[in-house]
């Protein structure tokens, strides 16, 4: 019943029935009036209301459905957003740091977390890649290097190629730049 209702049927079988059923009805009370003067037009007047009324219905109806679409949409975004960014930070500040603790290793774990939520699945895979590389070079010794920042920097402009085509791939398409010039792009700033 609920999804019935979701997709507006029960509400457009409704409006059908009572608009056939007006329109008999009116019908009926047009010929039926013809002797007394202006009663034709008084109908027809109160069929024309009706009929706005309905159609300025469902259009409102469609339209809230619609900018609530898009109000979830740009919400979902805006959560992606932020948990790319926190993660981008997070690393940031544990290269800067040079020594890596058991609070930034946590920290890491619960990024994973969050992603698991938000990102897409090419995010993701990406993201794995990017702990294999972390884990292999840093979490042993705790300590990050130059060799080590410069490897872990690789890995972040990859990881930033999928977070962004995740984020804005559908500009990106519409800019005239291919994926393979923006991941090129993207690998050479972080070099």
């Amino acid at each position: 019943m609920q999804k019935w209702f979701e997709n507006n049927k029960v509400m457009m079988l409704m409006s059908a029935v009572v608009f056939i059923g007006g329109y008999f009805f009116l019908r009926l009370a047009y010929h039926m009036s013809d002797k007394m003067p202006f009663t034709q037009e008084i109908i027809l007047i109160v069929l024309g209301t009706l009929a706005t009324i309905l159609i300025t219905a469902l259009l409102l109806n469609k339209q809230t459905s619609v900018e609530l679409e898009k109000e979830q949409s740009i919400k979902f975004i805006e959560l992606k957003t932020e948990t790319y960014q926190k993660l981008i930070d997070t690393i940031e500040e544990m290269v800067i740091h040079k020594d890596i603790t058991a609070d930034d290793l946590t920290r890491l774990k619960f990024h994973t977390h969050r992603l698991a939520i938000f990102a897409s699945p090419s995010v993701l895979e990406e993201y794995e890649h990017f702990l294999d590389i972390f884990n292999k070079m840093i979490a042993e010794d705790r300590h990050v290097s130059m060799k080590d920042e410069d490897m872990l920097s690789e890995a972040l402009a990859k990881l930033t190629v999928y977070i962004r085509a995740d984020l804005v791939g559908e500009l990106d398409e519409e800019s005239g730049h291919t994926a393979k010039e923006i991941r090129d792009q993207i690998i050479a700033n972080a070099t």
